[in-house]
C-alpha cells in the first residue's frame, strides 16, 4: 500500500512539473532583418535590427506577448516623387511639376507590438507557431536630391500584423526560435524575420 502511495505521489509531481513547462513567462531576443518598402520608394530597403519579445504562456497551446525592436542599421534606397509634394523647385525650372530622383537612407527608431500566439507541437522538441495582433512603427529617413535639397523626415504608422515560425528546444527551458512576421501599416510595406533564442521561466 506504501508502494502504491508512493508511485501515485510521484507520478503526480512529475505531471504537475510538465504542467508548469506549459504554462508561465518566457524571453526572446536575436537578430531581426525588416524589408520596409515606403509609398514612393522603388524597392524595399533592408534594415537590421535586434529583438525582444516577452509572454506568458496560459496553456500548452496559446500565449500573449509582447515585441520590441530597433534598428542597428540603416538601409539605402532610391525615391521618386513630385516636386510639388515637397513645394520645391529642385531643378529651377520655374514649375513644380517634375519628379525628383532622390537617393537617401531610412533608419527603424523602433517597434512594438502586441501579439496572440499559437503553438502547435510537432515532434518532442520541435513546434510550430502563428501569431497575429497590432503594431506600431517610427521610422525615419533622410534624402539628398539631384539639386542638392536635403530632406530629414521621422513617420510612424500602426496597423495589424500577422506571423509565423518554428522553434526547438535545446533543452527544458532553452530554445531556438525563427519566424517571418508581415505588419500591414498603411503608408509602408513592412514585413521581418528574426532568429533568435528564447528562456521558458
Amino acid at each position: 500500500m506504501f508502494r502504491t502511495l508512493l508511485i501515485a505521489t510521484a507520478a503526480t509531481g512529475l505531471a504537475a512539473s510538465a504542467h508548469a513547462q506549459d504554462t508561465g513567462l518566457y524571453f526572446e531576443g536575436g537578430y531581426q532583418y525588416f524589408d520596409i518598402k515606403p509609398d514612393g520608394a522603388d524597392s524595399g530597403v533592408d534594415t537590421n535590427g535586434i529583438a525582444a519579445r516577452a509572454g506568458v504562456k496560459l496553456n500548452p497551446y496559446f500565449s500573449i506577448e509582447s515585441e520590441l525592436a530597433t534598428g542597428i542599421q540603416d538601409g539605402d534606397f532610391d525615391f521618386n516623387t513630385d516636386e510639388d509634394e515637397f513645394n520645391f523647385d529642385d531643378n529651377n525650372d520655374g514649375d513644380l511639376g517634375d519628379v525628383i530622383a532622390a537617393s537617401g537612407d531610412l533608419g527603424l527608431n523602433y517597434l512594438v507590438g502586441l501579439y496572440g500566439k499559437a503553438e502547435l507541437p510537432l515532434t518532442e522538441r520541435l513546434g510550430a507557431y502563428a501569431r497575429a495582433g497590432y503594431a506600431y512603427v517610427d521610422l525615419d529617413a533622410s534624402l539628398e536630391t539631384p539639386g542638392g535639397l536635403n530632406i530629414n523626415v521621422e513617420d510612424s504608422a500602426d496597423g495589424p500584423a500577422f506571423g509565423a515560425g518554428l522553434q526547438y528546444g535545446l533543452t527544458d527551458n532553452l530554445y531556438l526560435k525563427g519566424d517571418y512576421t508581415y505588419y500591414s501599416f498603411d503608408n509602408t510595406d513592412t514585413s521581418g524575420a528574426m532568429l533568435g533564442v528564447g528562456w521558458k521561466f
